[in-house]
């Protein structure tokens, strides 16, 4: 029997494309994917690659409007987009829109199987505030099924209440074989790729938002705490833009010696040359949901350090085996960490090996089982 899906979900993500395709593939699945917007351009700078769709799919018409650091996002035409897939099982991608409601609501009053699609955990830096607490409890109560990316969601739905059985784990994951690939591609023309960004010839790569929550300045301290004769070998490289970047720039020029670069936001093709050409990825993140950079970085081969709270590091990084885990806002242990690895080129061998290995079965199709059987086993529910 075939099972009619509906998957909602913010913006077309690239990381997104490859798995939604495989989905679409999968026998006794109609798959149809609902975005609350194409981009979010004031955030992420990601080219859309619609080339690559090959899933049904549409884009609601949208306005967002922001105030300080919250964003809220508004929808129209949701209810009739869901009345004329007629879906079996609806998978909401997060709870913080007003379309999620919307759609719960669709599904509730049609008997319809919901699936709250989750990548939170208990160091979001958005929970916290009673009456969100409040809404995010009554939201999840009324689910069918759950389905996180990792360990640090699934613990932090367990928390909530949520039973064991009905959590599901889809997990994230990058097109491995396009990074790998590109990865190579570079390598073989290092030099040129160097000469075009302008990258000093040993770096350690960050690359996300320019903000303070991405912990930028703690790993600028954590350079500037180096060794001065390892600073004057090993740089320091910004991938990415933000309201941050003029100052850590500023920061930047009082580190001497030192090598600090800021290339701009990379997109896809870029970032996979930086992975191959970096030391190591760093992400000191005081809250983050996931860190597909990590993934991306690891398929190509890097080691990792990233800070504890990132959600992706119970489950990519093991502290001293692909890479360290650090506390957050603790720029000595960084400092200590990225010493360590750059100091070693076996042990950084050893850690790229393993990393290489761990992501291996982190991949678009794990997510789409993942996906599926929580469709398949909400559905089972429903009925």
């Amino acid at each position: 029997m075939t099972q009619r899906v509906a998957i909602l979900t913010e913006i077309i993500a690239p990381y997104r494309i490859p798995v939604f395709n495989v989905l679409a593939r999968r026998a006794g699945l109609d798959l149809h994917v609902i975005f609350f917007a194409e981009t979010d351009e004031a955030l992420r700078q990601w080219r859309v690659y619609k080339d690559e769709i090959c899933f049904s799919h549409q884009v609601l018409p949208s306005w967002r409007w922001r105030t300080g650091k919250s964003s809220f996002l508004i929808n129209r035409g949701l209810w009739s987009a869901l009345n004329k897939v007629s879906p079996q099982v609806i998978i909401c991608g997060g709870y913080n829109y007003a379309a999620s409601w919307e759609a719960l609501l669709w599904a509730r009053r049609r008997g319809v199987a919901f699936v709250l699609w989750s990548e939170s955990n208990s160091h979001d830096a958005r929970g916290g505030r009673a009456w969100v607490e409040s809404l995010k409890a009554y939201f999840l109560r009324h689910c069918d099924r759950f389905v996180v990316p990792g360990k640090a969601s699934f613990e932090y739905l367990r928390s909530l209440g949520s039973p064991e059985a009905s959590i599901l784990t889809a997990p994230n994951a990058v097109d491995n074989r396009l990074f790998a690939t590109q990865a190579e591609n570079t390598r073989a023309h290092a030099t040129e790729f160097r000469e075009k960004l302008k990258l000093p010839s040993r770096f350690i790569l960050f690359v996300g938002r320019l903000v303070p929550e991405k912990g930028v300045f703690d790993l600028l301290e954590a350079y500037a705490k180096l060794e001065s004769g390892l600073r004057s070998e090993v740089g320091l490289v910004f991938a990415g833009d933000g309201v941050s970047r003029d100052e850590l720039a500023q920061q930047a020029k009082r580190i001497s010696p030192g090598m600090i670069c800021f290339t701009g936001f990379a997109q896809r093709e870029d970032l996979a040359g930086l992975y191959a050409l970096a030391e190591t990825l760093v992400l000191p993140t005081h809250s983050d949901p996931w860190g597909l950079v990590v993934n991306e970085a690891m398929a190509c081969g890097l080691p990792i350090i990233v800070s504890s709270v990132a959600g992706c590091s119970a489950d990519l990084v093991e502290d001293g085996w692909n890479g360290y885990v650090v506390p957050p806002r603790d720029s000595e242990k960084l400092s200590v960490a990225i010493n360590s690895l750059v100091r070693q080129p076996e042990l950084k061998q050893r850690m790229s090996a393993r990393s290489s290995e761990r992501i291996r079965n982190y991949l678009p199709e794990a997510c789409a089982d993942g996906l599926a059987a929580a469709a398949i086993s909400a559905a089972t529910r429903a009925r």
